[in-house]
């Protein structure tokens, strides 16, 4: 397969890179007016189902900022192709809200992948009974005109790699037992728009039952 073939590189997959650069050409459409809160939601359903490049194109190439996203998805691609690298997937948990809310908290288990979607609406993650992953919990959230609040005991570890737009990312400092070579770690990613993350750090409730929710997050 050729990297100069535009045809080639349709066909290739893309990444979650990709997909958060095609959605905040979206959010932005819906800021602006461009787009209803429908289809905004109805494309960006599009957008995490797509596979391929080719996929991504139709759904934004009428919006204002695609040419961007999608010369940098090919781009990408073909160094991807050029170098032989391949991108293998894992099974991520993925929750979705919209007009609505989610909310985890209690014994429940954190999936080492996951993805958090809120549009005009929200999301409650208390981790402080939570049962962590082995190595790091990974949480890609993408944020329109709506927010994720996250709970967490001294002792995680929170990285956040993400960016926001007419929004906002609140991190805690980390604390002694945080930073401990064997503490566990939250490690946040993706995009807000009109939005925002708040992370707090609180101490675990010991009053709290045993029991709690004990769902994983799914979708």
């Amino acid at each position: 397969m050729s990297p100069e073939n535009p045809n080639d590189i349709s066909r290739l997959r893309i990444s979650d890179a990709d997909r958060d650069r095609a959605a905040s050409v979206l959010s932005n459409a819906l800021a602006e007016g461009r787009l209803t809160p429908q289809e905004h939601s109805e494309r960006l359903d599009a957008i995490f189902a797509a596979k391929v490049q080719a996929d991504i194109v139709p759904v934004v190439s009428d919006l204002p900022g695609a040419n961007a996203a999608i010369a940098a998805q090919s781009s990408s691609l073909a160094r991807a192709d050029f170098l032989g690298t391949t991108e293998v997937r894992g099974k991520r948990a993925r929750l979705v809200a919209v007009f609505g809310g989610i909310t985890r908290k209690g014994r429940w288990h954190v999936p080492a992948d996951s993805e958090v979607v809120t549009i005009f609406a929200g999301a409650e993650f208390d981790l402080r009974q939570a049962v962590f992953p082995a190595g790091a919990a990974r949480m890609r959230t993408i944020c329109a005109l709506g927010g994720v609040e996250i709970t967490v005991p001294p002792e995680v570890h929170v990285i956040d790699d993400g960016w926001a737009i007419l929004g906002g990312r609140e991190i805690p400092p980390d604390t002694p037992e945080s930073l401990r070579p064997d503490a566990p770690v939250l490690r946040l990613t993706g995009i807000t728009i009109l939005g925002g993350i708040s992370v707090r750090r609180r101490p675990r409730d010991l009053d709290l039952p045993p029991g709690g929710d004990s769902r994983p997050l799914e979708g």
